[in-house]
């Protein structure tokens, strides 16, 4: 297919069935502000949505690097949530992702803005070969988030992301901090105890992505319809969104998926583009949008509520000191099953 069509359209934006290449080389030069998405991932295996083989993954997506530096604004931002892959029959891991992103730098003159890290603390424990059976590796909770830009300098303000304070941080707050400088060398002013209202996020965004009886999902189970099987949860766009536009500015999602980029944009009153190749998902994607559905409301995690601040546990938690059976000296490379993980 090399051609799009309109599927369905809004006062704010347009779904588009059809090649996002096609589409974006019909576009004008820097007239996107930003592009948020998730292309299908590289991996070894191949998913109904149609991904691309990790070790062909560059070639495929340069075609795409071209047209998203030439369509983006100065001021704009591309970002791309990609995770990553193992290698195939052993448990090591593809460099793909991150061989994407020094291509996107060196080849097509983008900039990293930043580097960010999407934690799904609900991910299952995968690969189960590695993680559950063999027991060589732990399990693989992260994505990459490249946040690029055409300039070193694209509209951006942390400001719009803050985050409520670390209980440990409100205690700080109520007894003071003596400034001094720490063992690391830092000089921390008594600035640091100024009550500022709100943190700043770190590059760790902690999201769980369990979305199970949603509107989308309730609206594709009673309708037949095949639900979208790799989407991010609705609170990733909009962190990005939030943070790199302002309202009016136009959003594109060249692998829309179910439109979840598209859904967040309408809400935050951006205008948007979704282009998806597979018109079956885009069925189910009209839920999130009028006359279906006039707007999700918004959920905000109560507090004390566990969700409003993932933890990592520290490591050593649950150490002993006693090491158990003896590591085996090839490395795991001879499968012995003892039981799988909990």
């Amino acid at each position: 297919m090399t051609q799009t069509r309109r599927y369905h359209q809004t006062s704010l934006g347009r779904i588009m069935h059809g090649d996002s290449l096609a589409w974006l080389r019909k576009i004008g030069a820097s007239s996107i502000d930003l592009v948020m998405t998730s292309p299908p991932f590289g991996l070894v295996r191949k998913k109904e949505y149609g991904n691309v083989a990790a070790d062909e993954y560059l070639d495929w997506f340069r075609p795409f690097a071209a047209q998203l530096n030439r369509v983006l604004k100065d001021s704009g931002s591309l970002v791309i949530d990609i995770g990553g892959a193992w290698e195939q029959g052993q448990p090591t891991r593809s460099l793909y992702h991150f061989k994407l992103l020094i291509m996107l730098c060196e080849e097509y003159g983008f900039h990293l803005a930043q580097d960010f890290y999407w934690w799904n603390p609900s991910k299952l424990p995968t690969p189960a070969e590695w993680v559950t059976v063999r027991r060589l590796r732990v399990k693989d909770a992260i994505n990459t988030v490249w946040w690029l830009s055409k300039t070193p300098w694209p509209k951006a303000s942390n400001r719009r992301v803050l985050q409520p304070y670390s209980p440990s941080m409100q205690e700080l707050l109520v007894k003071g901090y003596k400034a001094k400088k720490r063992p690391s060398g830092h000089d921390i002013s008594d600035k640091f105890s100024i009550n500022n209202g709100a943190a700043i996020p770190p590059n760790l965004i902690a999201l769980p992505n369990t979305e199970s009886n949603g509107a989308y999902q309730r609206y594709c189970q009673d309708n037949g319809l095949p639900h979208h099987p790799a989407r991010y949860p609705a609170e990733l766009p909009e962190y990005f969104i939030r943070m790199l536009t302002d309202k009016g500015d136009l959003v594109v999602d060249p692998f829309g998926g179910s439109c979840v980029t598209g859904e967040v944009a309408e809400r935050l009153s951006r205008r948007w583009v979704c282009i998806e190749i597979m018109e079956e998902y885009l069925a189910g994607a009209l839920s999130r949008f009028p006359p279906l559905n006039n707007g999700p409301a918004k959920v905000q995690a109560k507090p004390g509520d566990d969700s409003s601040h993932y933890r990592v546990p520290r490591p050593g938690l649950l150490w002993n000191g006693v090491d158990g059976e003896p590591l085996p000296t090839d490395g795991g490379k001879a499968r012995v099953n003892r039981g799988n993980a909990h």
